[in-house]
């Protein structure tokens, strides 16, 4: 995601201010009494990344009249959640690289990415216990439950080719639109909004994140390492078969299992085939399953009463779909 693109889609100064103020948070909030826990656990703020949800929460913030405080803790509570489960998935994929860098069970090893996950996650519940109440607390573990189910979905059918696009869209909504919902859902309740903008951004980052990650996808199959921080068609190599994939499964099952397993068995390379998976019939079939959920997350920014904001919200949609052209 371009910082800059994203800035003129949210033109108000305060948000971006309070995004600084978030990365000075992530770090105090991060640190750890041992330093080299405090290293590992802080090396993948200090790599970057979209701040795609923590960005959703303080954009939600705007819909109330709440302590700025408290809206940029519900947003540093989010990425720590986002942050802690990066910090597993690169152990359970075997990653080599995470945000253009080392990953951290490379770097390290897999048991101290774990243990640094766990206290990120952990820290992200003292920080809602402490900042944003008894409900947060209870928002955020079920979410972190939502996306622990979702990525159990997606070990289940990991180069597993007789799953379909219903188990996909399953694990990219624990996965993903679990956590996307709930930056917004905790954002808006952080700045006491009323109860109807609270619903409404919820259920426009719900389709919002659905978005995000079938976009996602799409470019991990068609964009450079240096774009994505991380090679091209990685999905596919550590066995997560994404929706291009399994459309191309679908219309030609024979001829894309054998290409598959091909890959799998190191007997043929990725980029020699990878025009499987990104051509523009599986590229045009894959955007088809945006439609609805582009349709239902602008109803809901409708609801929203400040016009602002509410242009703001279907402006972000627009935005993830043309970043996939």
């Amino acid at each position: 995601m371009d910082s800059k693109e994203l800035q003129s889609i949210i033109p108000i100064p305060r948000i971006w201010e309070n995004l600084e103020e978030l990365e000075n948070r992530l770090i105090q909030i991060s640190s750890s009494s041992d330093s080299f826990l405090t290293e590992i656990s802080q090396y993948l703020i200090s790599a970057g990344g979209k701040r795609f949800r923590p960005l959703i929460a303080l954009l939600a913030g705007e819909l109330g009249d709440g302590d700025s405080k408290k809206v940029i803790d519900a947003g540093v509570s989010v990425e720590l959640i986002h942050l802690g489960s990066l910090y597993h998935d690169d152990v359970i994929d075997d990653a080599s690289t995470r945000r253009g860098v080392v990953s951290t069970n490379k770097k390290w090893n897999s048991t101290l990415s774990i243990l640094a996950g766990d206290y990120l996650l952990a820290r992200s519940s003292e920080l809602a216990a402490e900042s944003l109440g008894l409900e947060s607390v209870k928002l955020l573990a079920s979410t972190y439950a939502q996306l622990v189910e979702g990525q159990t979905k997606e070990v289940q059918y990991s180069y597993n080719t007789d799953h379909g696009t219903e188990d996909y869209m399953k694990i990219i909504e624990g996965k993903t639109a679990s956590l996307i919902r709930t930056s917004a859902r905790l954002g808006s309740m952080a700045s006491n909004s009323k109860q109807d903008s609270i619903t409404a951004i919820s259920e426009w980052a719900w389709h919002n994140g659905i978005i995000f990650q079938i976009t996602d996808d799409i470019l991990d199959l068609s964009s450079d390492e240096q774009t994505l921080g991380k090679p091209s068609g990685n999905d596919i190599l550590e066995g997560t078969y994404t929706l291009p994939v399994l459309i191309a499964l679908q219309k030609n099952p024979e001829r894309i299992k054998k290409i598959l397993d091909e890959i799998k068995d190191n007997k043929t390379n990725l980029e020699d085939v990878i025009s499987e998976f990104n051509n523009e019939e599986i590229v045009s079939e894959t955007k088809l399953f945006l439609k609805s959920h582009i349709k239902k997350s602008e109803n809901a920014a409708m609801k929203i009463e400040d016009e602002s904001i509410k242009n703001i919200l279907l402006d972000l949609n627009e935005y993830l779909i043309k970043r996939s052209n």
